[in-house]
């Protein structure tokens, strides 16, 4: 049994490094199969990490390619409407093409007629050229005239200078002798005022004992009773006397007065407001006018020279009075007597 122990345990030594060999090759061969499992499981991993970036990125590009192809449609639907635009603007041009044709003939009678006035124009500015050079020498014809006036004119000027010189040599001459002259008449008015008072003076000594006759002023004064019927411009007989009377004053006037002393004698007839309508006197202008110049005649004809008298109507426009009864268109109706210088 011992034998059979020591036999059993020499063959348990023998098969157990063979053993521990079929383990250690067998565990390096585990070793080695984790170990390229490990670096297959890496690989696969980096491969599927690049897979998934990969993925990512495709799904960027499906996405801008989505955006695109809205974008695309859009556009698309866009050409469309212009395709239906274009087409439509087509059928027009068509129809628009038909009408044309239609007048084709009526255009070609307007570009005949347009050709007509393309032809006339021509000729208007043909005229218009001929115009134009005409006016150029009209206008050249004008300056050479106006170089004429301007000569014209300055030989003027020197003739208006010299006759401004003159004429203020001339207006100090006339200044002169208007100073004199003013000099002169205002002797001759005194004298004539003179002249004045001393007939005044005898007309009063003659008429001292009439009534009817007053001085008023510088006037004397008739009343037309005195002179001539009512109505009437002949003189009457008793108004004869007092015309004799003051035809002897101015004839004595005459003799005494200087003749470069220029006087007259005026006479006014006056007439009052009651209107007169007749066939000889058709109003009181020509009634008042009448008796002066009737005054006039008479004195012309006792010796007063005529060139000496005046005669004037005013009507009844310049009244004594203004009243309307009796006594005043009495005093109004009147012959006035006046001596002035002419």
């Amino acid at each position: 049994m011992a034998r059979g122990r020591s036999r059993r345990s020499g063959e348990y030594g023998e098969f157990w490094p063979a053993y521990v060999d079929v383990l250690s090759t067998l565990l390096l061969v585990v070793t080695f199969l984790m170990s390229i499992f490990m670096i297959s499981q890496y690989f696969a991993t980096q491969e599927a990490s690049g897979k998934d970036t990969a993925l990512a990125r495709l799904n960027r590009q499906i996405a801008e390619l989505t955006n695109l192809l809205s974008l695309e449609k859009g556009k698309s639907r866009s050409a469309e409407d212009e395709l239906a635009s274009l087409q439509a603007t087509l059928a027009d041009l068509k129809q628009e093409k038909d009408k044309l044709s239609g007048f084709a003939l009526s255009g070609d009678e307007k570009a005949k007629a347009a050709e007509g006035r393309i032809q006339t124009l021509e000729t208007d500015l043909d005229a218009q050229k001929k115009i134009s050079n005409e006016a150029l020498a009209k206008v050249d014809l004008l300056n050479q005239q106006m170089l004429a006036l301007r000569r014209q004119l300055a030989a003027l000027n020197e003739a208006l200078e010299a006759s401004e010189r003159k004429d203020k040599d001339s207006q100090d001459r006339i200044k002169d002798l208007g100073a004199r002259l003013n000099a002169a008449l205002a002797r001759q008015v005194q004298e004539l005022q003179r002249y004045r008072s001393d007939f005044f003076g005898r007309l009063r000594e003659l008429l001292k004992d009439r009534k009817d006759i007053r001085v008023v002023g510088d006037r004397f004064v008739f009343e037309s009773e005195v002179l001539f019927p009512s109505g009437s411009a002949t003189l009457a007989p008793e108004g004869f006397s007092a015309m004799d009377q003051l035809a002897v004053a101015i004839t004595d006037l005459v003799k005494t007065i200087p003749p470069e002393i220029g006087w007259a004698l005026q006479v006014d007839g006056h007439t009052d407001i009651r209107p007169i309508a007749s066939s000889q006197f058709p109003s009181n202008w020509e009634l008042s006018t009448a008796r002066a110049v009737s005054v006039v005649k008479y004195l012309a004809s006792r010796g007063v020279p005529a060139e000496h008298l005046v005669a004037a109507g005013h009507g009844e426009f310049q009244p004594l009075e203004t009243g309307s009864d009796e006594e005043s268109l009495r005093r109004n109706r009147r012959i006035e007597l006046k001596l002035t210088n002419r």
